[in-house]
């Protein structure tokens, strides 16, 4: 039985002339997302920003949420959040950090059951102090920072400069628009959308260098063809490979977002939208720049001449080895 293409091995779609709308949109969508981290913020969790969290269940009915904010808010207990966690039973209190010891923290959760009364059961307390939350917050930055230098040096190495640069700038292009979901819609940001974002780095620097190594490829074996051309032909030759790749893991994402529970869904909404921008940016961000970078196919085959020398092995004279040249 025949197989079913549904995407075309051999596709010939002009990605670089659309590099001129493509270029202006991810420009402007970094932008609002740098406007929103200094204007609207990040609603920050009890990991990065200290305090109490208390998961609790209403013993017959669904919960009132207005309700309890009244019960929670007599109760002085300071910044006080509430939303709904799963079933329409379960609630999410989230206690602003009051003293610095665990001491107050216990006060914390003795006033919250008391305000809770019989109706409520306790089913999960969480409390992270003041120390704790920057030592994670300065923890959760440098592993942004350092990974995203290991991967420039690697690429570096591994390729030319222009790759390297075009991988960053692609990787930050990424990283900033899945931060703009987050600040657009509230989303808790804590260590589990660090782990987000990460993963959504390796998943696009993994899409880019499989790009970048054809290109590299086309580099070598098309020396007359213009660098626009070439890249629209890598870019096609590995097209259906990263459709089908980048829809395969947008349904795995979108599976855990609508049944991996409330604890998973910022996690896994992170991960849908990482997927895609990660796939437009390999195409219309990663392959494009490199025209801007001044990469050229003499670059790649003088770093190729340049590698082959360093690894021929020195000639070795007497038998077996390499006659002297004559005077």
């Amino acid at each position: 039985m025949p197989l079913i293409d549904y995407i075309p091995a051999q596709t010939k779609i002009g990605f670089m002339r659309l590099r001129r709308v493509t270029f202006p949109l991810s420009a402007a969508l970094t932008l609002i997302a740098v406007i929103l981290f200094g204007t609207v913020g990040f609603n920050l969790g009890i990991d990065f920003r200290g305090g109490t969290l208390i998961e609790a269940q209403s013993a017959q009915q669904a919960a009132d949420l207005s309700v309890l904010r009244e019960q929670l808010t007599d109760g002085d207990l300071g910044d006080v959040q509430i939303q709904e966690f799963g079933s329409a039973r379960d609630v999410l209190i989230r206690v602003g950090r009051a003293g610095t010891d665990d001491a107050a923290q216990q006060a914390i959760v003795d006033k919250v059951r008391s305000a809770l009364g019989q109706d409520f059961t306790i089913r999960r307390v969480e409390t992270v102090g003041p120390s704790v939350s920057s030592e994670l917050v300065r923890q959760s930055i440098l592993a942004l920072v350092l990974g995203a230098v290991v991967v420039l040096i690697y690429l570096w190495f591994r390729f030319e400069w222009q790759f390297a640069v075009g991988a960053l700038v692609t990787t930050a292009h990424d990283i900033f628009v899945t931060l703009m979901i987050y600040s657009v819609l509230g989303l808790d940001f804590d260590l589990t959308s660090i782990a987000a974002i990460l993963t959504i780095m390796g998943y696009s620097l993994n899409d880019t260098v499989v790009v970048y190594d054809r290109i590299r490829e086309m580099l070598r074996r098309y020396k007359k063809i213009p660098l626009p051309e070439l890249l629209d032909i890598a870019v096609n030759a590995t097209f259906s490979r990263t459709i089908i790749v980048s829809t395969t893991t947008f349904l795995a994402t979108l599976a855990l977002y609508f049944f991996g529970g409330e604890v998973l869904r910022g996690f896994s909404l992170a991960m849908s939208v990482g997927v895609i921008i990660g796939t437009y940016s390999t195409i219309f961000v990663a392959a494009p720049i490199l025209i801007h970078l001044g990469l050229r196919s003499s670059t790649v085959v003088a770093q190729d001449e340049a590698d082959a020398a360093d690894e021929k092995p020195a000639a070795k004279g007497g038998k077996g080895g390499s006659r002297p040249a004559k005077a």
